[in-house]
C-alpha cells in the first residue's frame, strides 16, 4: 500500500509548481545502455520532459527510451561527450533541466528536493547534487569518489557544457546552490567493463591533450600513472573502501598511464 504521507506530500509540490509555473526537462545521453536506460528513466517518469538523444545504439536502447518518451533523437556520429550533450540541451523545452547519465538514478529524497526547488522562486542558477558511485559491486565512500558534488540541475538558458570529448564540465552563468538527496551511479559493474572505459576514456583523454598541444614521454606517463595510484588508495583514503579501494586505485593509475601513453604515441605519429 502506498504511504499516504508520501503521497499527500508529492500532490502538495505538484500543485505548488504548477502554481509557481516551473517546469523540468531531463536529458541523457545513450549508447547501446539497454541494461540500464530503463531504471533510470523510471527514476525520472515524474518530469514534465524526458530527452534521449542517442548514438545509434546496436540495442534496444532507444526502443526502450521510446516506451517513456517520445523525445529520442538518434545521431549517427559520436562527437564527444560535451557537444553530444548540448545537442541534447538544444532539445529541451523547459524551465529548468536535469542532465544524468543512463548509468544514474534519481533517488526519493533527490526527486523531493527538485521539486521543493521546481516550486521555489530564487536567483540560484544551478545546483550541484552529490553522487554515490559503485565499482564492481560495491559503493564507495572514499577514494575521492564521495562527495561527488556535481552541477547537474540548472535554469535552462544559464548554463552550456564544454565541448570536450570526454570529462566535459557544466559552465554556469550566475550562483549554485546545493542539494542534500543522493545520485546513484552505478558506474563499473564488473571488472571487463572498468577494462573497457580505461581503454575508451584514456584515448579520448589523450586525443583531446593531443588537440590542446600537451607533450608527453614515458618517464612522464609512468610517475604520473603512479602519481595517480598514491593519491586515490593513500592521500583519498581508498584503503578504507577494502578490497574495491584498491582495486579502484590500480584502474586510475592505469587510466592515467595509458592516457599519457598514448598521447606520447599521437605526437610521434604527427
Amino acid at each position: 500500500m502506498p504511504d499516504r504521507t508520501t503521497s499527500h506530500s508529492t500532490k502538495r509540490a505538484n500543485n505548488a509548481r504548477q502554481v509557481a509555473g516551473y517546469s523540468l526537462s531531463v536529458i541523457i545521453i545513450t549508447k547501446n545502455e539497454a541494461d540500464s536506460i530503463r531504471a533510470c528513466l523510471e527514476s525520472v517518469a515524474w518530469a514534465d520532459e524526458i530527452i534521449v538523444v542517442d548514438s545509434a545504439s546496436r540495442d534496444d536502447t532507444a526502443a526502450i527510451s521510446r516506451e517513456f518518451t517520445p523525445h529520442v533523437h538518434v545521431h549517427n556520429d559520436w562527437p564527444g561527450f560535451g557537444v553530444q550533450k548540448n545537442r541534447a540541451l538544444g532539445y529541451a523545452s523547459k524551465d529548468w533541466v536535469l542532465s544524468l547519465d543512463a548509468d544514474e538514478r534519481v533517488t526519493p529524497e533527490l526527486r523531493s528536493e527538485i521539486e521543493a526547488v521546481l516550486s521555489a522562486t530564487n536567483a540560484v542558477a544551478a545546483y550541484r547534487i552529490p553522487r554515490l558511485s559503485s565499482y564492481c559491486g560495491r559503493f564507495m565512500r572514499h577514494s575521492g569518489w564521495y562527495p561527488d558534488l556535481l552541477p547537474r540541475l540548472f535554469r535552462r538558458g544559464k548554463a552550456r557544457f564544454s565541448e570536450d570529448l570526454v570529462h566535459e564540465r557544466l559552465l554556469v552563468e550566475g550562483n549554485m546552490g546545493e542539494l542534500h538527496g543522493m545520485l546513484l551511479h552505478y558506474a563499473f559493474d564488473d571488472l571487463e567493463e572498468v577494462l573497457h572505459k580505461v581503454n575508451q576514456y584514456s584515448s579520448a583523454g589523450a586525443q583531446m591533450l593531443h588537440r590542446r598541444g600537451r607533450k608527453a614521454t614515458l618517464t612522464g606517463a609512468v610517475l604520473r600513472g603512479l602519481w595517480s595510484f598514491v593519491r586515490t588508495y593513500f592521500l583519498r583514503a581508498g584503503f578504507l573502501d577494502g578490497r574495491e579501494g584498491f582495486m579502484l586505485a590500480v584502474s586510475n593509475a592505469e587510466g592515467t598511464y595509458y592516457r599519457y601513453l598514448k598521447l606520447m604515441l599521437l605526437n610521434q605519429e604527427k
